[in-house]
């Protein structure tokens, strides 16, 4: 990318005002600072977390990014907040229950998901992390099948899926309550498992707290264990795993 950069200027394609800007490291907008070299580093552009900013705040950073990538991705994000953030930006798509507000560059060429992440889901309840989970690994560009309302108080509606799950490159497992979902599935599969607590649950649950513990006191193998209603971050880094299986896949 420097190189090519470098070589454009020397050819007077590119003024150096223009390669200052290609090469910049982040942009400044006084209240943030745009990480542009995010997808060069990590395969990924920044995404914007929604709580907390301001509407002005979202659509001023969602159109710098949008002007340098071809996706986009706002986590967290209400739905009266993201009607007003469409009505400056229509093309971006809202998803409400995983709160997540997204565009997509449709003209960009991808190539097609050779596996897919299971996103497996414990009760209704969890849905809206589930759906974090799941919306954001297909922003990213992995294929998702969902397993949902599959816990173990009745374990036979997740066993009548095993093999479907057994053919998943990852599973992202979201569970609130006493949190053993993960480990039932870690059993069954011979892939990563992520775990993800949900804050779902009575008072012992202590808004997810054991449902963490036991994820992390898993004895099953082969699970990481997320932060509490974190779809996101077990979203993002199933389609890490993922995309790790597909190379893979391609090269041989």
């Amino acid at each position: 990318m420097l190189e090519e950069i470098l070589e454009q200027v020397q050819r007077g394609t590119l003024s150096v005002e223009e390669a200052k800007e290609k090469l910049a490291t982040f942009e400044n907008l006084g209240f943030a600072k745009i990480d542009h070299h995010r997808k060069k580093r990590q395969g990924f552009p920044e995404v914007v977390y929604g709580e907390g900013k301001t509407n002005e705040q979202i659509i001023s950073i969602i159109q710098v990014l949008r002007a340098r990538n071809n996706q986009v991705l706002v986590t967290r994000i209400s739905k009266e907040k993201a009607e007003i953030v469409q009505r400056s930006c229509p093309e971006f798509i809202y998803k409400e229950e995983a709160q997540i507000l997204f565009w997509k560059d449709e003209n960009t060429e991808e190539a097609a998901p050779q596996g897919y992440i299971a996103v497996i889901c414990a009760g209704t309840s969890d849905l809206r992390v589930a759906e974090e989970a799941a919306v954001t690994a297909e922003v990213l560009g992995s294929k998702v099948h969902r397993f949902y309302d599959v816990g173990v108080a009745g374990i036979h509606r997740l066993l009548s899926h095993a093999e479907e799950i057994q053919n998943a490159t990852v599973s992202v497992v979201v569970a609130g309550m006493e949190g053993a979902l993960p480990s039932v599935v870690g059993g069954l599969v011979s892939h990563p498992v992520i775990a993800v607590p949900t804050s779902v649950g009575y008072g012992a649950n202590f808004n997810g707290l054991s449902a963490l513990l036991t994820m992390l006191n898993s004895c099953a193998s082969g699970i990481s264990v997320v932060n509490i209603d974190n779809g996101f971050g077990g979203g993002y880094n199933a389609v890490l795993i993922d995309q790790l299986a597909q190379k893979g896949a391609r090269k041989n």
